[in-house]
């Protein structure tokens, strides 16, 4: 019998949010593939968006968006959609995180994400 494993999707993360035209905007994601579900940091130079990288001296070591689909930014920036502000929830379990990052990374993360509104259970 042939294994069907389900992959991820747009939103697939999100438990609960206010209001979607509130809590969704299209941003500009930097660099890399992205997968739906990936936590996000905002660059300060630039105001782009990149994958969350807790050692990171640019911006992106705070947690301050998750991205709603696919982002392919390996060729340059492209425009996506990401829960930025809350009210919403969130399962941590569907979050994606770049590298491998620590527990109290994470937890540092879930924070800062709880200080845009975005709570993750």
């Amino acid at each position: 019998m042939t294994t069907i494993t389900e992959t991820t999707h747009p939103g697939g993360f999100l438990v609960w949010e206010a209001f979607r035209d509130y809590t969704r905007e299209t941003i500009t994601v930097a660099s890399g593939a992205l997968d739906p579900g990936a936590v996000l940091g905002k660059i300060t130079a630039s105001g782009k968006y990149a994958a969350h990288d807790a050692a990171a001296v640019d911006g992106t070591e705070t947690a301050v968006a998750v991205l709603w689909g696919k982002a392919d930014a390996t060729g340059g920036d492209v425009p996506a959609v990401a829960l930025v502000r809350g009210p919403a929830i969130v399962n941590r379990h569907d979050l994606i995180f770049a590298g491998t990052p620590s527990e109290g990374e994470i937890t540092a993360a879930h924070a800062a994400l709880l200080a845009v509104g975005i709570l993750v259970r």
